[in-house]
């Protein structure tokens, strides 16, 4: 990178939804960008975790870009490495490479008000930007808990998103810390090579069978020669989704029948009434996200599985001691513990107008207009911000919406011309946050009785759109310059003129 290198836009990530804004910008007709990635290959949630038996919930046909359709999936339900391996495609044919930075982490991202710029900091050099895009992603940045005495652990210790090939499970005693979505891939991988697999459990989650199979030679042909069908079976696949929106929003006792049916999933793979016990949530279905597996409750019935119903509390030297006491000596320690979503790391290193930093903007809890701007960070924007999360369908519908509105905001800056900034007016983005409180709080998500990472620490849901993806495609398709502040340089601005004039429209 160029020192003091200066580019129209700086795309922060390049996982799907900073891959994905950089196909946007190319086919806006902007070409002067950079996408910023602090590791050496794209990829973001695909390439970090490469844990046993990492796929995606999401059907392969939803979980793609529209602009970008895949006739080849292997599989109903990808793997991690065919999704990967799509987004290495997407690169090479919208021809992504001569933007791409790799080992280039941001470390700070300053507005510089005179400017009208971004001042931009990296691993590789510095360098300005007119907009910046943040795709980091909320999945970006393992979470794993303060444990007393874990740091005097003397065996392996990794999270399953920094997976260790290296060190080979086999023979070894292993707790698995959490039961959440990589959690309940991970165990039947693993279960088969261990001598033992202690799986600590602090909240147990609803589990539904994930009816995978091979697509056939013959579908993928049929999908090579007549597209249709392909975007067919996405739009029935979509559909079905959309339909169980209001389920989740509206109407949270209709999943009742859901729960039942969960209920009998589990009973026809766990004998045992006291294990079952132990494996039956005590909220409503929905509530968390619900996971898929047919493989997961068989793996935890074996003889050299243990389930405890209790997170881990404590290392002692190489033993793990759950919260109800349990204690199992173990070899390695594997954290299933999610990520740092309602507190995304990234917000430390922006720093808005008023120096304040986006995290302690936000420390109150995230909010962003349409979920993408927030007051007082000017030409900023985030994909997959704000309550922008799904939790019954593919994000990558959610990413599409997020990339229309980026589009429609690099017009408008093109339409008002010369310097200029948009800045989202504060009282734009409580209203728009507001709306979208009141709407959460019938949802599955707030009453039915669990505490998710949907949920920050106030206990608000700031991860999860209340709505369907039509919805927000809406909501998305257009930039409504009254909720932004246009701030604009002089128009005969000398080298001694540093002020900027904030014109409301």
């Amino acid at each position: 990178m160029a020192e003091h290198e200066h580019v129209r836009v700086a795309v922060v990530g390049s996982g799907f939804g900073g891959l994905g804004a950089a196909v946007r910008l190319r086919r806006e007709g902007v070409t002067d960008f950079v996408v910023l990635e602090r590791a050496d290959s794209v990829g973001g949630t695909w390439r970090d975790n490469s844990y046993p038996g990492c796929a995606c919930d999401v059907p392969s046909h939803l979980y793609s870009f529209s602009f970008a359709p895949h006739p080849d999936w292997p599989r109903t339900f990808s793997g991690q490495e065919h999704i990967r391996a799509y987004l290495e495609h997407v690169t090479d044919v919208f021809r992504l490479r001569p933007h791409l930075r790799f080992n280039c982490e941001v470390k700070k991202m300053t507005w510089d008000p005179q400017g009208l710029r971004w001042d931009i900091e990296t691993s590789s050099g510095r360098l300005t930007a007119d907009l910046v895009v943040s795709a980091t992603g909320p999945l970006s940045d393992p979470k794993v808990p303060d444990i007393p005495g874990l740091d005097t652990f003397p065996g392996k210790v990794f999270h399953s998103a920094r997976w260790d090939h290296d060190y080979d499970l086999r023979g070894k005693r292993v707790a698995m810390v959490g039961t959440g979505a990589s959690a309940i891939q991970i165990v039947p991988a693993i279960q088969p090579e261990v001598e033992r697999l202690t799986v600590l459990q602090r909240t147990p989650p609803w589990v539904m069978p994930r009816i995978d199979r091979a697509i056939t030679g013959p579908e993928r042909w049929l999908h090579r020669r007549l597209p249709f069908t392909a975007q067919a079976r996405r739009g029935l696949l979509w559909g079905i989704r959309e339909l169980q929106v209001q389920a989740f929003t509206k109407h949270p006792d209709q999943l009742g029948v859901v729960e039942q049916l969960a209920r009998r999933n589990m009973a026809r793979a766990v004998k045992d009434p006291d294990l079952r016990a132990r494996l039956t949530p005590d909220y409503r279905i929905g509530c968390k996200r619900i996971l898929l597996s047919s493989e997961y409750y068989p793996a935890l019935t074996r003889p050299n599985v243990d389930v405890v119903a209790g997170g881990l509390a404590e290392v002692r030297d190489s033993t793990v001691v759950a919260a109800d006491g349990t204690r199992a000596e173990v070899d390695a320690i594997i954290f299933g513990t999610g990520f740092h979503v309602t507190d995304m790391p990234i917000a430390d290193r922006v720093v808005g107008a008023d120096g304040r930093t986006l995290a302690e903007v936000w420390k109150d809890g995230m909010e962003a207009l349409r979920g993408a701007s927030a007051a007082g960070f000017p030409n900023w924007m985030t994909i997959i911000g704000p309550n922008t999360g799904l939790g019954n369908s593919s994000m990558i519908l959610m990413i599409e919406s997020q990339l229309n509105y980026l589009a429609d905001f690099v017009r408008q800056l093109d339409v008002l011309g010369g310097r200029v900034a948009l800045d989202a007016r504060p009282s734009a983005v409580h209203t728009w946050n507001r709306q979208v409180q009141d709407r959460m709080k019938r949802t599955v998500w707030n009453t039915g009785g669990c505490t998710s990472w949907y949920l920050d620490a106030a206990g608000r849901n700031t991860t999860i759109w209340p709505g369907t993806t039509s919805e927000f495609r809406r909501a998305t398709r257009r930039v409504d310059l009254s909720e932004y502040t246009v701030l604009r340089a002089p128009a005969r601005a000398t080298a001694g003129e540093q002020d900027t004039v904030e014109a409301a429209i």
